[in-house]
């Protein structure tokens, strides 16, 4: 292959072009001057440089220095070589090092590689001597073979090489840099030019990869790219397409080096995401399951304590099962809450406010040895999120920071009005420019150490002891934050302490004043009258809402499917004031069943419960209006609350 389709396949490389080729520096065919006449040489400067016989000396030191010359030095290798500087002179003294290393004062005229950086091509042939070089420059009388200009092309090629955005490596026999260009010395962190020569290249290839580059660079190896990491820290990734010395006429091999280092950061990213996207389902599907076994449990412990009032012996045991299926459906919410499938009831809220009723809770929480100072911004605008959500996420926030200081400390929770005008970026997250409001919440702690940061975020990850966390409270936290549109952000430095930084959208629309009514106030009497049509596959949680739901006064048909529901209706076409139906079933679910129900009872009032999210239940719902949700674990309270509100009060007695 020719220098000038080289330095195209270089370029159309690098430029995204698709073929990729790697070469073996093949030998320059050169025209031979005859035998320099020992009595015309260039000390008498007669005629020099003028025909093909002119030969030029130079005497190099041990370090391959410029001492002396003799002949036509800056015609041939510019004029820089003169003072002992220009790149002809330095690839001059890189041929010499490499001479001596593979020869002996003893052994005859060396000839080295063409050299084309001045006016004419030169080779040189080198001596070795007790003190330095002596070395011959014999100009070349012909252009160099398949050169399209016709003249000297290495000038051109060289200039390519060096500022080509794919990093060019040579090689000598024995895999020792010979030269490099600029890239190549950036991605190996040293970006001076030539600054690598005389390393072994392997030498900068990563650890765990270097067995993997050497086997590649044997004789019998193939012809196929190897990925490896470069530098000291093996932080730049590298494609390598290897050229193989098979033959003794080769003066070195060729490595071209493709930077891959963002392609392997968005391949690690998508598998990471993909992991996430995994364990998210799972924990979903892990939730809906124990949110069915859970309405169970609270269910029929709800029913005991009707017969089993205060003072019973049997009232204590029957709340401790109750406050321990509460402390099971907690950990489900952390789950469905990491897998971005909770059920959330935002409202327009302020974060002074919230944040200073529960500052009270978090002084008990963080203990004695530790600070908590608040500090409120000014002018801050409201945000639209579940208060009882962002509540949890501050306070798995703080518990951590109070945990990173067992000898105490402080920590100090802030609130800002920010703006950003460009996105913000923290790894792979992108927060888009916007009005945000900023909750940081600072510790003097211990720090989170590097080779953690990537992974606090994931589920079951956690430092803490075996008892002492579960690993879903910073997990629950972002896919919280996420829900409400924002962004979390964290920042340490060992020894110094962790900023965990909120970003929630600022709310600016029209503050409506919303009056909350607790579930048990809607009515202090809670029983009524109506016939419920209650649709629930599971069989527990069906058993236990049909007799809560009998004990307030309803008349309750069940159905275990949807199938066996449009069946019974049919068959005894029953007046229904109510219909009550899980969301998810196998066969018809909920919303195909309500659906088909409203196509000969329009108006028919629905409530849907689920152990999944709202949210999921709406979007299958656009546009029917009537339908409640409820969700699972309920109580026997809430599931009365909710029936009532959906029937609306009996009528008046005439």
């Amino acid at each position: 292959m020719d220098t000038a389709a080289l330095a195209a396949a270089a370029l159309g490389l690098a430029a995204g072009g698709g073929a990729v080729w790697w070469f073996r520096r093949p030998p320059v065919p050169v025209v031979r001057p005859p035998p320099a006449d020992e009595g015309r040489g260039a000390a008498a400067g007669e005629g020099a440089g003028e025909g093909p016989g002119e030969t030029a000396r130079i005497r190099l030191d041990a370090d391959g220095r410029l001492e002396s010359f003799d002949g036509p030095l800056a015609e041939w290798l510019g004029v820089e070589a003169e003072a002992g500087g220009g790149r002809a002179l330095a690839r001059l003294r890189l041929q010499a090092l490499k001479v001596r290393a593979e020869a002996s004062p003893a052994a005859g005229p060396i000839e080295g590689d063409p050299i084309a950086d001045g006016a004419r091509t030169v080779v040189p042939s080198f001596t070795v001597l007790e003190s330095g070089f002596q070395v011959v420059l014999s100009p070349v009388s012909g252009p160099v073979a398949d050169d399209p200009g016709g003249g000297g092309s290495e000038p051109w090629i060289a200039s390519v090489m060096r500022d080509a955005p794919i990093g060019v490596v040579q090689l000598d026999r024995a895999g020792r840099i010979t030269a490099h260009n600029r890239f190549f010395g950036r991605l190996a962190g040293n970006d001076r030019a030539d600054a690598l020569a005389g390393t072994a290249f392997l030498d900068c290839i990563g650890a765990v990869d270097r067995d993997r580059v050497a086997a590649a660079m044997q004789p019998d190896a193939g012809d196929d790219p190897v990925e490896a990491g470069l530098g000291p820290d093996a932080d730049a990734y590298v494609s390598l397409f290897l050229g193989r010395q098979t033959d003794g006429a080769a003066p070195g091999s060729i490595v071209f080096a493709i930077d891959i280092t963002q392609r392997r950061i968005l391949e690690t990213q998508f598998v990471q995401s993909q992991k996430m996207q995994a364990v998210g389902q799972l924990a979903g599907g892990v939730a809906h399951d124990f949110n069915n076994l859970l309405t169970a449990m609270t269910g029929f412990c709800d029913l005991l304590l009707q017969r089993h009032r205060p003072g019973d012996q049997s009232f204590a045991d029957v709340m401790q099962i109750k406050q321990n299926a509460n402390r099971a459906a907690n950990l489900v919410r952390q789950l469905l809450a990491f897998s971005r499938q909770q059920t959330l009831i935002p409202r327009v809220i302020d974060v002074t406010e919230t944040l200073a009723d529960l500052s009270h809770l978090l002084r008990r929480l963080i203990g004695e040895t530790v600070t908590l100072e608040l500090v409120h911004g000014r002018d801050l605008k409201p945000v639209k999120a579940d208060p009882g959500q962002l509540e949890q996420v501050i306070i798995n926030l703080v518990v951590n920071a109070r945990d990173a200081m067992p000898a105490g400390g402080t920590i100090r929770m802030s609130t800002s009005l920010v703006t950003t005008v460009k996105p913000l970026r923290q790894g792979e997250e992108a927060m888009p420019p916007g009005e945000y409001v900023l909750i940081e919440v600072v510790d003097t702690g211990t720090g989170i150490p590097a080779e953690n940061m990537a992974r606090i975020f994931e589920p079951f990850f956690t430092t803490k002891e075996v008892g002492q966390g579960t690993g879903l409270g910073l997990s629950t936290a972002f896919g919280i934050v996420k829900q409400f549109g924002g962004h979390l952000f964290v920042d340490s430095t060992m020894g110094v302490g962790t900023t965990f930084s909120i970003y929630l959208p600022a709310w600016s629309g029209e503050v409506a004043t919303m009056t909350e009514v607790a579930d048990g106030r809607l009515d202090s009497d809670l029983s009524g009258t109506g016939t419920v049509l209650l649709v629930e596959d599971e069989d527990p949680v069906r058993l236990f809402a049909a007799r809560a739901l009998r004990s307030k006064g309803y008349q309750v048909i069940e159905a275990r499917s949807g199938e066996a529901a449009l069946e019974l209706l049919e068959r005894e076409a029953p007046d229904l004031d109510l219909l009550i139906t899980d969301v998810v079933m196998p066969g018809i679910d909920g919303p195909t069943l309500f659906r088909t129900v409203r196509e000969t009872r329009p108006g028919l009032p629905v409530v849907c419960i689920s152990g999944y999210s709202e949210d999921a239940l709406r979007q299958r719902i656009v546009g029917a209006d009537g339908v409640a949700f409820l969700p699972k674990p309920f109580s026997l309270k809430q599931l009365a609350v909710a029936v009532k509100r959906a029937v609306g009060p009996p009528p008046p007695i005439s």
